[in-house]
């Protein structure tokens, strides 16, 4: 991408696209194209039509989604594989026909199988069950990354793809029933101690473990391939460590300074038992993750505190 490229980052709003786009502010990028909601809804696709025919964007990053925790995903998913998969869509068909030089498509790590061998490699993909209480979600995202491999072998088009991991950081969703499960577990424990609860309730019994990835150090790695990858096959995006769900509740106690007791509720679900994902395709392109699991927490626990309007979401 050249300094003066016309880019758009599609979800600018959200936690991915607003870190993507700090990071192409940063590298000094100056033609940088975004709207809101309000200003374009990527389910219309007359609307995005026109947006791609009056702005031609040469690069994009499809960072934009309905995301949301266990909760959302397995009460809603309906909701999850219809607005997905039409933004998707939508966004991807477009810059197929306005001649997009290139497009990045932020995907999740929960395409992979429920019981995928671990850590997960990129190949591991449709080998398998997907976990149930996100199988929309999932569905939707296999379809989009799957558009962009079709169109590049059927039009011969540079369209990419990334499978982060779970993230979280800045602009984070602190919804205490739609947010994922590190947001959810900042929130919880900051309003305990505020109000000085003698507990705290956790779903499951804490055994799943899962990675962990700064949005910070995704958007460097979206950047970089943008500038340095083209191929069919995804690339997993990941710290390449991994924690326990139980490991992590005290860890965010401690940074939070929650003292109380922590009760596990093990008639609610775990959801997926591990989830790890192969990094070794980013390694091997001269990318690795450089913020650890405690800065990382502790910058994210800043946020929130610094931005009490994303409590009330």
């Amino acid at each position: 991408m050249e300094k003066g490229s016309r880019i758009y980052v599609a979800g600018h709003r959200g936690m991915v696209g607003g870190a993507i786009l700090r990071e192409l502010h940063r590298q000094g990028h100056t033609h940088l194209l975004t709207r809101t909601h309000a200003e374009l809804d990527l389910t219309d696709q007359k609307a995005v039509d026109d947006f791609f025919r009056a702005e031609r964007p040469e690069y994009v990053f499809l960072a934009a989604a309905k995301v949301g925790g266990i909760v959302a995903n397995d009460t809603a998913p309906a909701d999850f594989l219809y607005e997905n998969m039409m933004l998707e869509m939508n966004v991807v068909h477009a810059a197929w026909r306005y001649g997009c030089r290139k497009l990045e498509f932020l995907g999740s790590s929960c395409i992979y199988p429920r019981l995928a061998p671990q850590p997960m490699k990129e190949d591991c993909l449709l080998t398998g069950a997907l976990e149930k209480t996100n199988e929309a979600y999932a569905l939707a995202k296999i379809s989009g990354l799957k558009y962009c491999e079709y169109l590049n072998r059927q039009y011969g088009t540079d369209f990419i793809s990334v499978m982060p991991t779970n993230l979280y950081g800045p602009g984070d969703n602190y919804h205490p029933e739609h947010s994922h499960v590190l947001p959810a577990l900042i929130r919880r424990f900051h309003e305990a101690k505020i109000s000085g609860a003698p507990e705290v309730v956790c779903w499951g019994d804490g055994s799943p473990l899962r990675e962990f990835l700064y949005v910070d150090d995704l958007a460097a790695l979206c950047v970089f391939l943008m500038d340095h990858y083209s191929g069919n096959e995804t690339v997993n995006a990941g710290s390449g460590q991994e924690i326990s769900i139980r490991d992590l509740t005290d860890l965010v106690a401690r940074i939070i300074g929650y003292q109380g007791v922590i009760r596990w509720d093990t008639s609610r679900p775990n959801g997926t038992p591990r989830k790890l994902l192969d990094i070794s395709k980013a390694a091997a392109l001269g990318w690795k993750a450089t913020t650890s699991l405690e800065a990382g927490i502790r910058l994210a626990y800043k946020d929130f505190l610094d931005n009490p309007i994303r409590t009330e979401r």
